[in-house]
């Protein structure tokens, strides 16, 4: 976790695909290579469905006290389906949660970045995840949403906890808790709609086709815990990126039209996600020389994928003028991230204003000295000290 890259460098030159045991103690096929990673995010012969898998966790998992619990609300929403429960899912979904709702989010994220900067005007440190990230990227999603004030710090304790390596109790009383208070929260909407993304889900139709509470709360969820840690972590590896490479630094802040495609490349050189979510082979799967029988789990290594050579020449080097588009870190096929637009967005617009207001940034420790968390999925700082001058 300290350094995943030079892990995955040794292991692609290895071969595609390897057996390793996680952390868990779960024992699952790596995939390392763009190539090959990329053709198996879309492939449908590894399937998603996490109701089918039990017996698979207890055939792979060396300790089932180790192994988290499937059944809470996140686990239950289309994250974790196939067709054609997930299309139906997602095509309801995205009938609410648009590029063009995105879009229009842009002068609200602006003025949301812009307070949270200001708050730390005349500081002499602060730190770029706890101090800037985390309450720029929840007050959006909560503002997003239409999360009520007084219910924010419980929605954001319950999806800390499910985002951690909490053991499995903990997680399931997080998932009960969370259920409940977003579910009382979608009753409220029905009764008193707004012009947020909770009340276009309760409007989202396909005919008679609507989606049930049980989905728009699972949804809610789902976009809470993958959206918040992983843009969080954008602006966090972003920010590291730049502060260790001054030459990248100095062109994004002396022309900031770079920053759309310079997003694009933290993404790619620094991702937010180590691997995708897991998927199981529903039948033999060919990866180059090997074949990954049936009834594995399989994991996407999105920050190896990204660093392979034979998609991106010199890719141990940052370049913000780089063409990265093809990078994995929102995944691909039907499963890539539908909050990519979003995360695009506030990435773009945190740096802009993060370089404008503080131009003279730079590191207020040695980058040896900085904790990675401690995630198998998660690539993200638990905190990055910064100078402003």
């Amino acid at each position: 976790m300290r350094d995943p890259h030079g892990v995955n460098a040794r292991l692609r030159d290895l071969g595609a695909v390897h057996e390793v045991v996680m952390p868990t103690g779960l024992k699952v096929w790596w995939v390392t290579r763009w190539e090959e990673g990329r053709a198996l995010l879309a492939d449908a012969r590894l399937s998603k469905n996490v109701a089918d898998a039990g017996k698979l966790f207890e055939r792979h998992q060396s300790d089932m006290s180790r192994q988290r619990d499937y059944s809470h609300v996140v686990n239950r929403s289309m994250v974790n389906m196939d067709p054609p429960d997930h299309t139906r899912l997602r095509g309801l979904v995205a009938k609410a949660f648009t590029v063009r709702q995105v879009t229009g989010l842009r002068p609200r994220i602006e003025e949301i970045a812009d307070e949270v900067l200001g708050s730390l005007e005349g500081r002499a440190e602060f730190d770029v995840i706890a101090d800037l990230a985390a309450p720029l990227v929840s007050t959006v999603i909560f503002e997003l949403l239409g999360v009520p004030e007084r219910c924010r710090a419980d929605f954001s304790a319950g999806t800390a906890v499910l985002t951690s390596d909490s053991d499995r109790q903990a997680a399931q009383e997080a998932s009960n808790a969370l259920f409940t208070l977003v579910s009382d929260i979608v009753m409220a909407k029905r009764a008193d709609l707004g012009d947020d993304l909770l009340s276009s889900l309760i409007l989202a139709a396909d005919g008679s086709d609507r989606l049930s509470d049980d989905e728009i709360v699972s949804f809610a969820v789902l976009l809470f815990v993958g959206g918040f840690d992983t843009t969080v972590n954008l602006l966090g590896n972003g920010t590291l990126a730049l502060l260790r490479n001054p030459d990248q630094l100095a062109a994004v802040r002396d022309d900031p039209a770079l920053l759309p495609g310079a997003v694009e490349e933290f993404l790619r050189y620094d991702g937010p996600a180590n691997i995708s979510h897991w998927r199981r082979t529903v039948e033999p799967v060919p990866v180059g020389e090997v074949t990954i029988p049936a009834g594995e789990f399989v994991f996407i290594a999105l920050t190896s994928a990204n660093r392979d050579a034979a998609r991106f020449p010199d890719p141990d080097r940052l370049d913000v003028t780089r063409t990265a588009q093809g990078h994995l870190a929102f995944g691909h096929g039907i499963h890539h991230c539908i909050g990519a637009p979003l995360a695009r967005a506030e990435g773009e617009i945190a740096f802009r204003r993060l370089l404008a207001h503080f131009p003279s940034l730079t590191l207020a420790v040695d980058p040896e000295e900085l904790q990675w968390r401690p995630s198998a999925l998660h690539h993200g700082l638990r905190s990055l000290p910064v100078r402003t001058a």
